[in-house]
């Protein structure tokens, strides 16, 4: 006989009576291995334990306890998890990796076949999707389209939601179109030398050299307004005139590193000191964005320029996601009354509507960034976020004699 001693009772275990290798071993022709007596020492075992739980802690962990013990592993899992997903600085403060790839020559048009790869979540591929657009350019610059997977690739497959209601259907996942690989990873493995660093969107590949053009999405939005004009269907629509470019370059220092960045560094931040140096950055330039856009339709005058298509991709996901999911929870855009009508102008504009998928992006965001939604619940779309609110008058009209038509 042994005895365990536990706190507040004593509880008596009989040990089981020694026996050989021979009998242990021996099964008898009459005795199968879901024999009663076997089940019954099984539920006793079970038993067992649970009565040694319940007399520890009661029918349950301590709340206390559980929580505490929950804390400790899921904040350690979490800091493990953010440091691969973003780096960040000593402060804790999110540092976007650069891109690898960037623009480094003239693309001969007549003899280049070019391909794009984008992802509808992501921002930084929705920009060149709309400059895509507005130039005219689909015909000549087709689109694989890749949604998230579970892992954080970027997967090809069919996904067939939409909104018919667009003018023209609205984008959705595909297959590779070109090159028929199964995630982006593959396709950048492809070019000469191979690669193994992150397979980012947007990217663009130069189909008969299979080759990296380019993965940095500025670049490529450049590439697409002044360097393909000879395959464009609207080569007029100049998105970055030399007389705006200071102006433009004076924005895009302020919406870079404090709104399409800046929402990245408020849900990205590991400490409470880089969320508040990220979030009042964020919340002090939409502030001075929606003064300035009382008195001007677009953020340089009466013409839509580059810096308005970067603007107008993290504006279009701030209710959906970023005031909830990254924690920019000052102000809903909603409650900016210039740069919700400024939202609702560019989105008005033809073709543009057609390049935002919400739940793709929804699906995006909540269902793949596991670190800041375990759960993957997908929230409702909030107010003011759907097609039809967003088809709204905006009145902004007035503000300029300029008209963008497909």
């Amino acid at each position: 006989m042994q005895c365990i001693s536990l706190p507040g009772c004593h509880l008596r275990l009989h040990a089981p009576p020694k026996t050989s290798f021979k009998s242990a071993c021996h099964v008898s022709p009459r005795m199968s291995l879901n024999d009663n007596s076997k089940t019954s020492s099984s539920n006793n075992a079970l038993n067992l334990i649970n009565n040694i739980s319940k007399l520890l802690w009661g029918p349950s962990l301590p709340p206390g306890l559980l929580i505490s013990t929950a804390r400790t592993a899921w904040t350690s899992t979490w800091k493990l998890m953010m440091s691969q997903l973003a780096p960040s600085d000593p402060s804790g403060g999110y540092t976007r990796p650069p891109s690898k790839f960037r623009l480094s020559r003239q693309i001969p048009t007549s003899t280049t076949k070019l391909h794009l790869y984008v992802g509808l979540p992501c921002p930084w591929a929705h920009r060149t999707l709309v400059v895509r657009a507005l130039k005219g350019l689909e015909e000549a610059i087709p689109v694989s389209i890749a949604a998230p997977g579970l892992d954080g690739s970027w997967e090809f497959k069919d996904i067939p939601y939409g909104d018919k209601s667009k003018d023209g259907d609205t984008l959705v996942p595909t297959r590779d179109k070109i090159n028929g690989c199964r995630n982006l990873k593959e396709v950048y493995r492809l070019r000469k030398g191979g690669y193994e660093g992150r397979a980012t969107v947007p990217m663009l590949w130069d189909v008969e050299q299979k080759e990296v053009i380019c993965n940095e999405s500025y670049d490529i939005i450049e590439l697409f307004n002044s360097g393909l004009n000879g395959l464009a269907q609207n080569p007029e629509l100049d998105l970055s005139p030399v007389e705006l470019k200071g102006e433009m370059e004076e924005w895009n220092g302020v919406i870079y590193p404090n709104v399409n960045n800046g929402v990245y560094r408020c849900g990205f931040a590991q400490s409470q000191e880089a969320y508040d140096v990220a979030v009042n950055g964020l919340f002090s330039s939409l502030d001075k964005m929606d003064d300035h856009l009382g008195g001007s339709r677009y953020l340089c005058g009466d013409r839509l320029t580059l810096a308005d298509v970067c603007l107008f991709t993290t504006l279009i996901r701030f209710d959906v996601v970023y005031n909830v999911l990254f924690k920019c929870t000052k102000k809903k855009l909603l409650e900016y009354p210039n740069l919700h009508a400024y939202l609702r102008d560019i989105y008005q504009i033809p073709k543009v509507a057609a390049t935002c998928n919400f739940p793709a992006i929804m699906d995006g965001y909540y269902g793949i960034l596991f670190p800041l939604n375990p759960g993957s619940i997908r929230p409702v779309v909030p107010s003011g976020c759907d097609h039809e609110f967003l088809s709204r008058p905006h009145n902004r009209e007035s503000m300029s004699a300029v008209q963008y038509v497909s």
